[in-house]
Protein backbone atom coordinates (compact mmCIF):
# COMPACT_ATOMS: atom_id res chain seq x y z
CA UNK A 1 0.00 0.00 0.00
CA UNK A 2 1.24 3.48 -0.81
CA UNK A 3 -0.46 6.68 0.30
CA UNK A 4 0.31 10.23 -0.71
CA UNK A 5 0.69 12.34 2.44
CA UNK A 6 1.44 15.65 0.67
CA UNK A 7 -1.90 17.39 1.08
CA UNK A 8 -2.36 16.10 4.64
CA UNK A 9 1.20 17.24 5.50
CA UNK A 10 0.64 20.78 4.25
CA UNK A 11 -2.36 21.12 6.57
CA UNK A 12 -0.51 19.54 9.49
CA UNK A 13 2.61 21.72 9.05
CA UNK A 14 0.41 24.82 9.06
CA UNK A 15 -1.40 23.54 12.15
CA UNK A 16 1.78 22.90 14.20
CA UNK A 17 3.77 25.96 13.08
CA UNK A 18 1.43 28.92 12.58
CA UNK A 19 0.61 30.65 15.87
CA UNK A 20 3.75 29.33 17.60
CA UNK A 21 4.70 31.84 20.33
CA UNK A 22 8.30 32.55 21.40
CA UNK A 23 8.77 34.65 24.54
CA UNK A 24 11.89 35.83 26.33
CA UNK A 25 13.33 38.78 28.22
CA UNK A 26 13.81 40.67 24.96
CA UNK A 27 10.15 40.46 23.91
CA UNK A 28 7.56 38.29 22.25
CA UNK A 29 7.48 36.78 18.75
CA UNK A 30 4.97 34.66 16.89
CA UNK A 31 5.05 32.59 13.70
CA UNK A 32 2.44 34.51 11.71
CA UNK A 33 2.14 32.48 8.51
CA UNK A 34 3.48 29.73 6.29
CA UNK A 35 4.67 31.77 3.30
CA UNK A 36 6.08 28.94 1.19
CA UNK A 37 5.56 25.18 1.29
CA UNK A 38 7.25 23.10 -1.38
CA UNK A 39 7.78 19.36 -1.36
CA UNK A 40 6.03 16.05 -0.89
CA UNK A 41 5.45 13.22 1.56
CA UNK A 42 4.27 9.63 1.28
CA UNK A 43 4.02 6.44 3.27
CA UNK A 44 4.50 2.87 2.06
CA UNK A 45 3.44 -0.32 3.76
CA UNK A 46 5.78 -3.18 2.80
CA UNK A 47 5.63 -6.61 4.41
CA UNK A 48 3.89 -5.19 7.45
CA UNK A 49 6.38 -2.32 7.89
CA UNK A 50 5.78 1.37 7.27
CA UNK A 51 8.38 3.36 5.32
CA UNK A 52 8.20 7.16 5.17
CA UNK A 53 9.43 9.59 2.53
CA UNK A 54 9.23 13.35 2.99
CA UNK A 55 11.12 16.32 1.66
CA UNK A 56 10.08 19.89 2.43
CA UNK A 57 11.34 23.40 1.74
CA UNK A 58 9.54 25.81 4.09
CA UNK A 59 9.53 29.54 4.65
CA UNK A 60 7.72 30.94 7.68
CA UNK A 61 6.91 34.55 8.50
CA UNK A 62 7.34 35.86 12.04
CA UNK A 63 6.48 39.12 13.78
CA UNK A 64 7.45 40.37 17.21
CA UNK A 65 7.42 43.20 19.73
CA UNK A 66 10.41 44.42 21.75
CA UNK A 67 9.58 44.40 25.46
CA UNK A 68 11.30 47.68 26.46
CA UNK A 69 10.52 49.95 23.51
CA UNK A 70 7.36 48.34 22.13
CA UNK A 71 8.99 48.38 18.65
CA UNK A 72 7.52 45.92 16.17
CA UNK A 73 9.62 43.87 13.76
CA UNK A 74 9.08 41.19 11.12
CA UNK A 75 11.21 38.48 9.67
CA UNK A 76 11.29 34.98 8.22
CA UNK A 77 12.44 31.47 9.08
CA UNK A 78 13.81 29.29 6.26
CA UNK A 79 13.89 25.49 6.53
CA UNK A 80 15.48 24.46 3.19
CA UNK A 81 15.53 20.69 3.64
CA UNK A 82 13.36 18.82 6.10
CA UNK A 83 13.67 15.18 5.01
CA UNK A 84 13.97 11.64 6.32
CA UNK A 85 17.71 11.77 5.50
CA UNK A 86 18.37 14.13 8.45
CA UNK A 87 17.39 14.13 12.09
CA UNK A 88 15.25 17.13 13.09
CA UNK A 89 18.12 18.34 15.33
CA UNK A 90 20.43 18.42 12.29
CA UNK A 91 17.93 20.15 10.00
CA UNK A 92 19.07 23.59 8.89
CA UNK A 93 16.95 26.49 10.21
CA UNK A 94 17.85 30.06 9.16
CA UNK A 95 16.33 33.13 10.84
CA UNK A 96 16.35 36.56 9.20
CA UNK A 97 14.81 39.94 10.04
CA UNK A 98 13.63 42.80 7.89
CA UNK A 99 15.62 46.06 7.98
CA UNK A 100 16.02 47.84 11.31
CA UNK A 101 18.72 48.30 13.90
CA UNK A 102 17.24 46.23 16.73
CA UNK A 103 18.45 42.62 16.59
CA UNK A 104 17.25 41.39 19.99
CA UNK A 105 14.18 39.73 18.45
CA UNK A 106 16.30 38.10 15.75
CA UNK A 107 18.52 36.66 18.50
CA UNK A 108 15.42 35.46 20.38
CA UNK A 109 14.14 33.71 17.26
CA UNK A 110 17.57 32.19 16.57
CA UNK A 111 17.76 30.66 20.04
CA UNK A 112 14.33 30.03 21.62
CA UNK A 113 12.54 30.27 18.27
CA UNK A 114 14.66 27.62 16.59
CA UNK A 115 14.08 25.26 19.52
CA UNK A 116 10.31 25.79 19.33
CA UNK A 117 10.27 25.27 15.54
CA UNK A 118 12.19 21.99 15.91
CA UNK A 119 9.64 20.82 18.51
CA UNK A 120 6.82 21.62 16.09
CA UNK A 121 8.55 19.72 13.27
CA UNK A 122 8.87 16.72 15.61
CA UNK A 123 5.12 16.97 16.29
CA UNK A 124 4.44 16.88 12.54
CA UNK A 125 6.63 13.79 12.06
CA UNK A 126 5.05 12.06 15.05
CA UNK A 127 1.58 12.72 13.60
CA UNK A 128 2.71 11.52 10.16
CA UNK A 129 3.82 8.23 11.72
CA UNK A 130 0.71 7.73 13.88
CA UNK A 131 -2.35 9.78 12.96
CA UNK A 132 -1.86 9.62 9.16
CA UNK A 133 -1.04 5.91 9.03
CA UNK A 134 -4.07 4.56 10.93
CA UNK A 135 -5.27 1.37 9.29
CA UNK A 136 -2.38 1.08 6.82
CA UNK A 137 -0.91 -2.22 8.05
CA UNK A 138 -3.04 -5.16 6.99
CA UNK A 139 -3.09 -8.28 9.18
CA UNK A 140 -0.91 -11.04 7.73
CA UNK A 141 -2.09 -14.59 7.12
CA UNK A 142 -0.25 -15.74 10.26
CA UNK A 143 -1.90 -13.22 12.58
CA UNK A 144 -5.36 -13.97 11.16
CA UNK A 145 -4.71 -17.67 11.78
CA UNK A 146 -3.72 -16.92 15.37
CA UNK A 147 -6.87 -14.80 15.87
CA UNK A 148 -9.06 -17.62 14.57
CA UNK A 149 -7.34 -20.18 16.80
CA UNK A 150 -7.83 -17.91 19.84
CA UNK A 151 -11.50 -17.34 18.95
CA UNK A 152 -12.12 -21.08 18.66
CA UNK A 153 -10.43 -21.67 22.01
CA UNK A 154 -12.54 -19.00 23.69
CA UNK A 155 -15.81 -20.19 22.15
CA UNK A 156 -15.03 -23.85 22.88
CA UNK A 157 -15.43 -24.79 19.21
CA UNK A 158 -13.61 -28.09 18.60
CA UNK A 159 -14.21 -28.20 14.82
CA UNK A 160 -10.70 -27.00 14.09
CA UNK A 161 -10.29 -29.05 10.92
CA UNK A 162 -13.31 -27.42 9.28
CA UNK A 163 -11.32 -24.23 8.51
CA UNK A 164 -9.16 -24.71 5.42
CA UNK A 165 -5.80 -22.90 5.22
CA UNK A 166 -6.96 -21.04 2.09
CA UNK A 167 -9.86 -19.40 3.93
CA UNK A 168 -7.42 -17.72 6.32
CA UNK A 169 -6.59 -15.23 3.55
CA UNK A 170 -10.00 -13.60 3.85
CA UNK A 171 -11.64 -14.59 7.13
CA UNK A 172 -11.38 -11.84 9.73
CA UNK A 173 -9.26 -9.47 7.63
CA UNK A 174 -10.40 -5.92 8.29
CA UNK A 175 -10.31 -3.41 5.48
CA UNK A 176 -7.63 -0.72 5.93
CA UNK A 177 -9.15 2.56 7.07
CA UNK A 178 -8.10 6.16 7.72
CA UNK A 179 -9.27 9.07 9.83
CA UNK A 180 -10.21 12.36 8.15
CA UNK A 181 -9.97 15.63 10.10
CA UNK A 182 -11.40 18.87 8.70
CA UNK A 183 -12.01 22.35 10.07
CA UNK A 184 -14.30 24.95 8.56
CA UNK A 185 -15.44 28.42 9.64
CA UNK A 186 -19.05 29.42 8.89
CA UNK A 187 -20.54 32.92 9.14
CA UNK A 188 -23.36 31.68 11.31
CA UNK A 189 -24.04 31.17 15.03
CA UNK A 190 -23.68 27.57 16.28
CA UNK A 191 -27.41 26.96 16.84
CA UNK A 192 -28.21 27.90 13.21
CA UNK A 193 -25.45 25.66 11.83
CA UNK A 194 -26.50 22.79 14.13
CA UNK A 195 -30.10 23.02 12.87
CA UNK A 196 -28.91 22.74 9.23
CA UNK A 197 -27.63 19.22 10.04
CA UNK A 198 -30.73 18.17 12.01
CA UNK A 199 -33.73 19.73 10.22
CA UNK A 200 -35.14 17.80 7.27
CA UNK A 201 -36.24 20.88 5.30
CA UNK A 202 -32.81 22.54 5.63
CA UNK A 203 -30.94 19.32 4.75
CA UNK A 204 -33.10 18.99 1.63
CA UNK A 205 -32.41 22.61 0.73
CA UNK A 206 -28.60 22.38 0.79
CA UNK A 207 -28.42 18.81 -0.59
CA UNK A 208 -31.06 19.54 -3.29
CA UNK A 209 -32.45 16.00 -2.75
CA UNK A 210 -35.18 14.43 -0.64
CA UNK A 211 -33.84 13.21 2.70
CA UNK A 212 -34.73 11.12 5.75
CA UNK A 213 -33.64 13.00 8.89
CA UNK A 214 -34.65 11.59 12.28
CA UNK A 215 -32.55 13.79 14.56
CA UNK A 216 -32.67 11.71 17.74
CA UNK A 217 -30.47 8.97 19.20
CA UNK A 218 -30.86 5.91 16.95
CA UNK A 219 -32.72 7.97 14.33
CA UNK A 220 -32.17 7.25 10.63
CA UNK A 221 -30.25 9.44 8.19
CA UNK A 222 -30.49 9.19 4.39
CA UNK A 223 -29.27 11.80 1.91
CA UNK A 224 -28.30 12.42 -1.73
CA UNK A 225 -30.84 9.92 -3.12
CA UNK A 226 -29.56 7.15 -0.84
CA UNK A 227 -25.87 7.69 -1.68
CA UNK A 228 -25.27 8.52 2.00
CA UNK A 229 -26.98 6.75 4.89
CA UNK A 230 -26.59 6.08 8.60
CA UNK A 231 -27.99 7.01 11.96
CA UNK A 232 -27.62 9.61 14.70
CA UNK A 233 -25.84 8.18 17.78
CA UNK A 234 -25.33 11.36 19.85
CA UNK A 235 -26.88 14.84 19.76
CA UNK A 236 -25.91 17.76 22.00
CA UNK A 237 -27.83 20.83 20.73
CA UNK A 238 -25.56 23.61 19.39
CA UNK A 239 -22.45 21.63 20.37
CA UNK A 240 -22.03 18.13 18.94
CA UNK A 241 -23.48 15.54 16.56
CA UNK A 242 -22.14 11.97 16.21
CA UNK A 243 -23.24 9.77 13.30
CA UNK A 244 -22.83 6.24 12.00
CA UNK A 245 -22.21 7.23 8.36
CA UNK A 246 -21.51 5.44 5.09
CA UNK A 247 -21.43 5.94 1.33
CA UNK A 248 -23.35 3.54 -0.89
CA UNK A 249 -20.16 2.48 -2.75
CA UNK A 250 -18.43 1.27 0.45
CA UNK A 251 -18.17 -2.44 1.40
CA UNK A 252 -21.52 -3.74 2.71
CA UNK A 253 -22.35 -2.87 6.32
CA UNK A 254 -19.16 -0.82 6.75
CA UNK A 255 -19.75 2.47 8.59
CA UNK A 256 -17.49 5.34 9.60
CA UNK A 257 -18.02 7.30 12.82
CA UNK A 258 -18.50 10.99 12.11
CA UNK A 259 -18.23 13.55 14.94
CA UNK A 260 -19.23 17.15 14.22
CA UNK A 261 -18.20 19.61 16.94
CA UNK A 262 -19.60 23.15 16.82
CA UNK A 263 -17.38 25.82 18.43
CA UNK A 264 -19.32 29.08 18.89
CA UNK A 265 -17.32 32.21 18.05
CA UNK A 266 -19.98 34.97 18.37
CA UNK A 267 -21.25 35.57 14.81
CA UNK A 268 -19.16 32.70 13.46
CA UNK A 269 -18.87 28.97 14.18
CA UNK A 270 -15.86 26.71 13.79
CA UNK A 271 -17.00 23.27 12.72
CA UNK A 272 -14.55 20.46 13.51
CA UNK A 273 -15.17 17.22 11.65
CA UNK A 274 -13.61 13.89 12.61
CA UNK A 275 -14.47 10.96 10.35
CA UNK A 276 -13.01 7.65 11.64
CA UNK A 277 -13.08 4.37 9.75
CA UNK A 278 -13.06 5.61 6.14
CA UNK A 279 -11.84 2.90 3.70
CA UNK A 280 -8.37 3.91 2.46
CA UNK A 281 -9.47 3.71 -1.18
CA UNK A 282 -12.33 6.14 -0.48
CA UNK A 283 -10.35 8.76 1.47
CA UNK A 284 -10.24 11.42 -1.28
CA UNK A 285 -13.83 10.92 -2.42
CA UNK A 286 -15.08 11.14 1.19
CA UNK A 287 -13.12 14.33 1.83
CA UNK A 288 -14.52 15.81 -1.40
CA UNK A 289 -18.05 14.75 -0.43
CA UNK A 290 -17.86 16.71 2.83
CA UNK A 291 -16.13 19.69 1.24
CA UNK A 292 -18.23 20.04 -1.94
CA UNK A 293 -21.60 18.46 -1.15
CA UNK A 294 -21.87 19.51 2.49
CA UNK A 295 -19.74 22.54 3.39
CA UNK A 296 -19.82 24.51 0.12
CA UNK A 297 -23.56 23.98 -0.30
CA UNK A 298 -24.23 24.95 3.34
CA UNK A 299 -22.29 28.19 2.79
CA UNK A 300 -24.47 28.98 -0.25
CA UNK A 301 -27.62 28.27 1.79
CA UNK A 302 -26.44 30.55 4.64
CA UNK A 303 -25.64 33.34 2.17
CA UNK A 304 -29.06 33.00 0.51
CA UNK A 305 -30.89 33.23 3.84
CA UNK A 306 -28.74 36.25 4.79
CA UNK A 307 -29.56 37.98 1.49
CA UNK A 308 -33.28 37.25 1.97
CA UNK A 309 -33.21 38.80 5.45
CA UNK A 310 -31.46 41.92 4.13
Amino acid sequence: TERDATSWSKNKLKEVLVGLVVEGEAGRCEISDLKHVEGEASCNSRKGKLIFFYEWNLRLGWRGTVKESGEKHKGSVEIPNLSEENEVDDTEINVSKKKGECDVLKDLMRTEGTTKVREALRDYLKALKTEFTLGMILPTKATVGQELATERKLSGNTMQDSVSPQSLDIVGVKIPTVKILMREIFNSPADELYSIFTTKELVQKFSKCSAVIEAEKGGKLQMFDGCVSGEYTELVPRQRIVLKWRCQSWPDEHYATVALNFKDMAAQTELQLECKGVPVSNEDSTRQCWKKQYFEEIRILLQQSKDTME
